[in-house]
């Protein structure tokens, strides 16, 4: 029982930092937030932060991680829905939507496409992506080359490329004075670029 109890308040404590920081990464921006901030919002001490994450930058990569896994869900759920979710360009058109409508809260925004590439630096942020939206996207296109529905592509490279033309529209969404609007025009654009890669006879 006792071990039970210290796992119980381990797990609260990591609860209690994972949610402070997440809201005021998401407020503020990484480098607009000290660590006792955090502490102090999340009501526990100093300590509690190091002994589970070592440091500010440390809570920033786990609440990263977990956003991005909660977005991943998403799209695969979408995906899901579909009446066909085998129809690989149905399913890239539905990821797109979601990850646009995604791109609409201020947490994707600043945590996982302003700051995420770089408080992790390129390589790591990289390695994350690859088991989230890239890893998606790369997945997606690869099953596009096996099944002869895309022109035979570097698609590792390509999947970086669309990735990136991704988050710029997500940013242009975020930022624009008519959401609704640039996020019809974002996603007209995207499809565009993507279906330069399929076959069409």
């Amino acid at each position: 029982m006792p071990r039970r109890s210290q796992e119980d308040r381990s797990r609260t404590t990591r609860a209690a930092l994972e949610d402070a920081g997440r809201r005021l990464f998401a407020e503020r921006g990484y480098a607009g937030v000290s660590a006792e901030e955090i502490v102090t919002a999340a009501g526990v001490t100093r300590g509690a932060l190091h002994h589970h994450y070592g440091d500010k930058r440390g809570l920033f990569v786990e609440v990263l991680e977990k956003l991005e896994e909660e977005n991943t869900v998403a799209i695969g759920t979408a995906i899901a829905a579909l009446p066909d979710p085998a129809d690989l360009v149905a399913a890239m058109a539905a990821g797109l939507r979601t990850f646009l409508d995604l791109s609409g809260q201020p947490e994707t925004v600043r945590i996982a496409m302003q700051d995420g590439p770089t408080v992790l630096g390129w390589q790591h942020w990289r390695e994350m992506e690859a088991r989230h939206g890239l890893g998606m996207i790369t997945d997606a296109l690869q099953r596009a080359v096996d099944a002869g529905l895309a022109v035979p592509v570097p698609v590792r490279v390509l999947a970086q490329l669309i990735l990136s033309a991704v988050t710029e529209a997500g940013l242009i969404v975020a930022h624009a004075e008519d959401p609704d609007a640039a996020r019809l025009e974002a996603e007209q654009c995207l499809l565009l670029l993507i279906s330069g890669v399929l076959r069409t006879g």
